[in-house]
């Protein structure tokens, strides 16, 4: 039985609709500032009614930020870091899950650990790395001398020099977040709730774990992998201080950097209007995505419940 309380009912909506007013309310007012003349955006207080501006500033937007090339990067490195994330976190899962090795549980949670450690704390570290991906070799190199080794069979004097250099490339802007302890989290839970039986049986078969992990356990987890992609997708499409500090190259810059290249300056013309328009271009592919897949969305967070 399900007793009514229409005051309580009425408290719980009004929290519901400030909730939606403190969302919705600011989209409203850079949509507002978006359609507005540079003239109309700078009057105070601001207008609450839309102009009629805001395709002419959206296409002023689109070509004064270039943002053809930063949607197709921004694309590209939130697709990729999400399906880096997905494919790393499902085989470290997987690992930890059904293999016993030693320190298995160390490994676990120094992953989990590292859920306080964001790309903020460790960015000078991950920009060197990523400056040169071939530096440990070079250590190895350097502690083995192995120059000194070919100068001695050889006699002839060598110097080894080893550089990867990924600054302004894809991979460079896609790898070192493609780790993430969460989603390795969330599939541990997963992989527990599986019933033995079913590992067992493919055992019996003769199936091998790669088997068992590509025809039971992916299956399975696809509700959970919708899910996470979605959220993946839109940590990767709105990072911003990484392809801030990485990208020396305009081209190689995202979205969302290239949003902030449009703020009006002290010393540039107050075309808030174009920047409000922009910040809505920007906004758009994240909530096309959510939109889209909200459904399995849900149902990938009620299946990881269960």
């Amino acid at each position: 039985m399900v007793e009514r309380t229409p005051i309580l009912d009425g408290i719980c909506h009004a929290i519901l609709l400030a909730g939606v007013a403190m969302v919705c309310v600011p989209l409203y007012l850079a949509f507002v500032a978006g359609s507005l003349t540079i003239e109309q955006v700078q009057q105070v207080p601001l207008p609450w009614t839309p102009g009629g501006e805001f395709l002419a500033n959206l296409d002023t937007a689109w070509t004064k930020g270039h943002f053809r090339q930063l949607f197709v990067n921004s694309f590209v490195v939130s697709c990729g870091i999400t399906a880096g994330k997905i494919a790393v976190s499902l085989l470290s899962a997987f690992a930890i899950t059904y293999f016993r090795f030693p320190f298995r549980m160390t490994a676990f949670w120094l992953i989990f650990v590292s859920l306080m450690l964001p790309i903020e704390v460790r960015i000078s570290p991950t920009y060197e790395a990523v400056a040169n991906a071939a530096l440990p070799l070079q250590w190895l190199a350097d502690a083995l001398h192995l120059a000194g080794a070919w100068q001695w069979l050889t006699g002839h004097e060598v110097e080894i020099q080893l550089e990867w250099n990924m600054v302004n490339t894809y991979q460079g802007l896609i790898l070192p977040l493609m780790a993430s302890a969460s989603a390795t989290f969330l599939f541990r839970q997963f992989f527990l709730t599986v019933p033995e039986e079913l590992c067992e049986a493919a055992r019996l078969d003769g199936a091998s774990p790669m088997h068992f992990f590509w025809t039971v356990l992916l299956p399975l987890s696809r509700s959970n992998m919708v899910a996470l992609a979605i959220i993946l997708f839109l940590y990767g499409w709105n990072q911003y201080l990484w392809p801030l500090l990485f990208t020396t190259d305009k081209d190689m810059a995202t979205a969302v950097v290239g949003l902030k290249q449009l703020i009006p300056r002290a010393d540039s013309q107050p075309a808030w209007n174009v920047a409000m328009a922009a910040a809505l271009l920007t906004m758009l592919p994240p909530v096309v995505v959510v939109a889209v897949l909200q459904r399995s969305f849900v149902k990938g967070l009620v299946d990881s419940s269960k």
